[in-house]
């Protein structure tokens, strides 16, 4: 994809090889401010990119200024506070008027969320279609109880160090996945498979610079092993809700991930959120699978490291190639007064204008789920080493998927947030338990959830 400018992207993106249509507008957006000043209380993410979320005030409060609306923000520290809050609201039938949700929560309380069909709507005739996993997380049976936001929002590609591929592996990622996808050659991509990946594994752990990432009972575990359970065809619960743990593709990729951890670090097992970023930072590690959070540490603490280091495609499994995700999107809760403001205020926020500028305020973590988006050109600009995150927009055949996919969203959560996978993984490649014996113990756990 070629780079364009900023006056470019701002005329419009473009959806499909065609021009967005310039003259939708959306309902209120163009009218006069509202005659009466109205509040709207709303909760975001408090972003980790510094100066993001001044970014994020100024366009909120530019909003609010030209319609005559009183906001009040409040800017949450952990994204795991968002349940605890939505819980607490939904209680009390009062609190904020729009949240941010992190993945399928604003599903779980889609019977206490206003139907956002006309703002989705709005935004996909413009922009095209929102992205499957997008798509899979906020609509539900019929109705938009959410819609995707790219604040926040990221992926798990795979952070490797160029050099140490390159000398100990014969691989020259530069030249696997170039900043440029018309220079891919598919051949060279479709070899960079599972087994592949375990050969160079086995030559990183006899070079002292073994694959790091944790199993156990942490978001990041399960932001990793799940898609690649799904690469080898084992999902936990299919999307009519039936548990279909129980089958070859699962102990197919158990057993690879028997073979996977005689060459990881023996402490994975105890490794927290934050210990595969430690892990590439230190530079004991060849690779991990992160978002660019930690090579954007690596910048400040270790540039020698962070010159090295590129974001690219999962490998490909039998069953295809998946990364794991974890999205965002904004809800409106029934209960709020100005439904009408609320809408338009999410609308501004995805428009183009406030995208471009949100998305360089991000710096090249946050990852929009409208591909005219991916035309912003931050993620060819950002280095060093200049092109790294490049790829960590999906460029390829990868399918993003969120753990417990694909589930129904309610389910999937809870498979999510109960670690079913990467304990079952912790239990076999322990030899606590034998594959069977593990598969079948995350059977019945799976009867608990369904």
């Amino acid at each position: 994809m070629g780079k364009v400018t900023r006056r470019q992207f701002l005329k419009g993106a473009v959806a499909g090889g065609t021009a967005i249509a310039a003259s939708i507008t959306a309902p209120g957006l163009l009218q006069k401010a509202y005659t009466q000043k109205v509040k709207l209380n709303i909760l975001f993410v408090n972003h980790w990119v510094p100066g993001a979320a001044d970014i994020h005030k100024e366009i909120i409060n530019e909003w609010a200024n030209m319609n005559n609306v009183e906001i009040n923000i409040d800017f949450v520290a952990e994204s795991r506070d968002i349940r605890s809050i939505a819980s607490a609201e939904y209680k009390a039938r009062t609190g904020h008027d729009v949240m941010m949700f992190l993945t399928s929560t604003g599903a779980s309380f889609k019977n206490n969320l206003e139907p956002l069909n006309d703002v989705a709507t709005y935004i996909q005739k413009k922009y095209g279609k929102f992205d499957e996993l997008a798509t899979y997380l906020s609509y539900q049976d019929g109705i938009w109880v959410t819609v995707p936001t790219a604040l926040m929002s990221h992926s798990y590609p795979m952070v490797s160090r160029i050099d140490l591929f390159r000398e100990h592996a014969g691989i020259n990622l530069l030249d696997l996945f170039p900043t440029d996808f018309n220079k891919r050659d598919k051949t060279k991509v479709d070899a960079w498979t599972y087994d592949a990946f375990l050969d160079a594994a086995k030559k990183f752990h006899d070079a002292g610079y073994p694959f790091g990432n944790p199993i156990n009972k942490v978001s990041d575990a399960n932001d990793w092993l799940c898609p690649l359970f799904v690469s080898f065809g084992s999902v936990p619960v299919d999307k009519d809700g039936n548990i279909t743990i129980e089958s070859d593709g699962t102990l197919q990729a158990i057993e690879f991930m028997k073979e996977l951890t005689q060459y990881m670090p023996k402490l994975i097992y105890g490794w927290d959120a934050r210990s595969n970023n430690r892990w590439i930072i230190s530079g004991k590690g060849a690779c991990t699978q992160n978002p660019p959070s930690a090579w954007a540490v690596c910048k400040q603490t270790r540039p020698d490291i962070a010159a090295q280091l590129w974001h690219h495609d999962t490998p490909i499994g039998s069953k295809g190639r998946y990364r794991g995700a974890l999205f965002y999107n904004l809800g409106v809760w029934k209960w709020c007064k100005e439904k009408k403001a609320a809408k338009e205020f999410i609308m501004y926020l995805l428009e183009s204008p406030q995208q471009w500028k949100m998305l360089q305020a991000a710096q090249g973590y946050d990852m929009p789920q409208l591909k005219p988006m991916y035309a912003h050109p931050v993620w060819e600009e950002e280095g060093p080493p200049k092109g790294t995150i490049y790829n960590y927009i999906p460029r390829g055949d990868e399918q993003l998927i969120v753990g417990g996919w694909p589930a129904p969203p309610e389910i999937g959560a809870e498979i999510y947030n109960q670690y079913i996978i990467p304990t079952m993984v912790a239990k076999a490649t322990t030899g606590e338990m034998s594959p069977k014996e593990a598969m079948k113990w995350a059977a019945g756990e799976l009867e608990k959830i369904v």
